[in-house]
């Protein structure tokens, strides 16, 4: 059945083939299918088609993604969906195949997605690379007092109002994200029954963090829910801290989104909050070359790794390279030892920082010289890769 199918551009008279069979596969109503569809874009879609029937579909968000204070440009995968009578015929690999292809053509440096299974896109190059947490504390629980930092409502709350922020805190973290327009309505989006809510942590001309949540009751306990936020500094947390403590007379729980290692639960008294889930996302490298020398590198870093890579769907990443870093930057030429070997989902977690050189070495991702792991283990080094987004 395969031979038959014919990537491309969504159509516009295939649109409501697409939103029924996403619906299907995902377990939403065609009304929200619409509505998502909408957001993204028909231009966004790709789909395998048979004669005049989609096959299946998928979603691209162009997106970037910051690594070591740098942005990296970077293509989210969404919405992978393959009608019934299709699946487990290689449909979903096909698809998947002919978007990295034509990404590669573009020279589009990393993907990222959201795995509901992860052989299927294993089988396509990607590898675990960060992570995406929930954690939870009582309001009870925080018991910081700290107002130094003034407090002010955001009204009307548009994104506008907290890209600048943002931007400025995702720089700081490795994996998060340049978020399009469509993520910044995913978290704005409200509802009548549950209002959202928006201050800004500072002074207005010297703006050091902001809070955005809304409030909720279920199961006999008011949760406040952090859509998001942004902490510049110190006193800005202990404020934000502050800022939710304030609700315990009537909410229970505060639950937000994370690093694996929060930084911002060491400001509590004790070791309360919990973590409620943790999911990891996939990332895979498109092009080698763009990526390694896009990416930030630890500043007074001096070191040069030699790469042999293999890459069975993108011929292009696959042979030796040496990567040069200094200063914060990174230069790829072709060539040298092959001291490091790995194959390209290998590289994903170390490009990541997910795990350590060592550590993938001793699970076969690598295989790498002594010296060789040094080395990347310099060059790699930074705080735990995390998304607080999802698409």
């Amino acid at each position: 059945m395969t031979a038959f199918l014919e990537y491309g551009v969504l159509q516009p008279d295939e649109a409501q083939q697409v939103i029924k069979v996403e619906a299907q596969c995902f377990v939403s109503s065609l009304d929200r299918g619409q509505v998502y569809f909408d957001r993204i874009g028909q231009e966004n879609f790709r789909v395998v088609r048979q004669g005049t029937r989609v096959a299946g579909s998928l979603a691209l968000i162009p997106l970037g993604q910051w690594w070591q204070g740098k942005r990296v440009p970077m293509t989210g995968v969404a919405s992978v969906g393959v009608s019934p009578e299709y699946r487990g015929t290689g449909v979903a690999i096909t698809l998947m195949q002919q978007m990295l292809c034509e990404l590669s053509e573009q020279e589009m440096p990393l993907s990222v997605l959201y795995p509901a299974t992860q052989r299927l896109y294993r089988k396509a190059g990607y590898e675990q690379a960060g992570t995406r947490n929930s954690w939870s504390v009582r309001m009870a629980e925080i018991q910081i007092t700290d107002r130094s930092l003034p407090i002010y409502p955001i009204e009307p709350i548009e994104a506008e109002s907290f890209k600048v922020l943002q931007q400025h805190y995702a720089q700081r973290t490795n994996g998060n994200l340049d978020r399009s327009p469509l993520l910044w309505q995913e978290i704005l989006e409200t509802t009548g029954s549950e209002p959202l809510y928006a201050y800004q942590i500072g002074e207005p001309d010297q703006p050091q963090g902001y809070l955005i949540f809304q409030q909720h009751r279920s199961a006999g306990e008011t949760i406040l829910r952090v859509q998001d936020w942004a902490i510049l500094s110190a006193p800005a947390g202990r404020t934000l801290w502050t800022l939710l403590a304030d609700h315990r007379s009537m909410i229970d729980k505060v639950r937000w989104r994370g690093a694996l290692l929060d930084p911002l639960t060491l400001l509590l008294p004790e070791q309360s909050p919990e973590m409620k889930d943790s999911d990891r996302w996939l990332m895979r490298i498109i092009n080698v070359r763009s990526a390694l020398e896009k990416r930030g590198y630890p500043i007074g870093v001096a070191a040069e790794l030699h790469l042999e890579i293999q890459d069975d769907l993108l011929p292009i990443n696959t042979g030796k390279f040496i990567l040069t870093v200094s200063q914060g930057q990174g230069e790829v030429s072709s060539g040298g030892r092959g001291d490091m070997k790995l194959s390209i989902r290998g590289l994903s977690p170390l490009y990541s920082g997910l795990f350590t050189p060592s550590q993938l070495q001793a699970i076969g991702f690598l295989d790498g010289t002594e010296s060789a792991i040094n080395a990347a283990t310099q060059i790699f080094a930074g705080p735990s890769p995390w998304l607080p987004d999802f698409f």
